[in-house]
């Protein structure tokens, strides 16, 4: 693949040499075309360049090593007001999702929650032994002691984990239960608490972040792009360079 950066500049200069082997009035026509064609690549070279690296004696070159601190807290300005205001973070878990495959399955952001882990969690074992030992304590456990006590009750185990295992779980899909989820969710996103959390974990890690990190980051997102300005300041600067030969002509 051709360098957006080079190849223009390479072309231009190519123009400029072809043009001395040339007869009038070609020569200052396609010398004029070569000459306005490299310097406008060049020049879009050269503030591409400035943009990441500092040029010595050129004021203003590397402008995002010297206004790192500024990147940094426009990327900590960004998250809080952009993706993380409380108005936002409450509409997101509050508010039905926009695309159709989340609105056929429930719509709000809180359906993305998964209780499944949390139900597994849950000792029915302890809660089945705490259900026997209330009957036991109760007016029932005299009559109890004539079927054989506590062990009468054993068979009914199994069976009182899985009913109940069933019921946790359809009371976690309840809408109920969901909007009570959301709900708590959403005081919990927009608390001060979570917000001063959420503002020490940004710039912990904004901290570690280098110049250097930075740079990288920003080149390979819009370097490639930039590299049309190249391209097109030499082809710009060749059509100028055409016209300005042109009307000496």
């Amino acid at each position: 693949m051709l360098d957006k950066n080079l190849t223009p500049n390479l072309v231009a200069l190519l123009l400029i040499l072809v043009s001395f082997a040339l007869p009038e009035p070609w020569h200052a026509l396609v010398l004029s075309v070569g000459l306005f064609a490299l310097s406008g690549a060049l020049t879009n070279w050269l503030a591409v360049h400035m943009l990441f690296e500092r040029v010595p004696g050129l004021y203003g070159s590397g402008v995002i090593s010297l206004h790192f601190e500024d990147f940094k807290a426009g990327i900590l300005r960004m998250v809080h007001e952009e993706l993380f205001s409380k108005d936002n973070v409450e509409r997101l878990l509050s508010s039905p999702n926009s695309e159709s495959s989340n609105e056929a399955k429930g719509g709000s952001l809180i359906d993305a929650v998964d209780l499944e882990p949390l139900l597994n969690a849950i000792d029915l074992d302890a809660a089945y032994d705490q259900l026997v030992a209330t009957v036991v304590e109760s007016s029932f456990g005299s009559m109890l002691s004539m079927v054989g006590g506590e062990d009468a009750l054993q068979p009914l185990r199994d069976p009182f984990k899985e009913r109940m295992g069933i019921f946790l779980t359809d009371a976690a899909h309840s809408p109920r239960i969901q909007a009570a989820i959301g709900e708590q969710l959403s005081k919990a996103a927009s608390s001060d608490q979570f917000v001063n959390k959420l503002d020490q974990l940004l710039r912990a890690r904004l901290d570690e972040m280098t110049p250097e990190m930075v740079k990288e980051i920003m080149q390979r997102m819009i370097r490639a792009h930039l590299g049309w300005l190249v391209v097109w300041g030499g082809v710009f600067g060749g059509i100028i360079g055409l016209i300005a030969a042109l009307l000496q002509l």
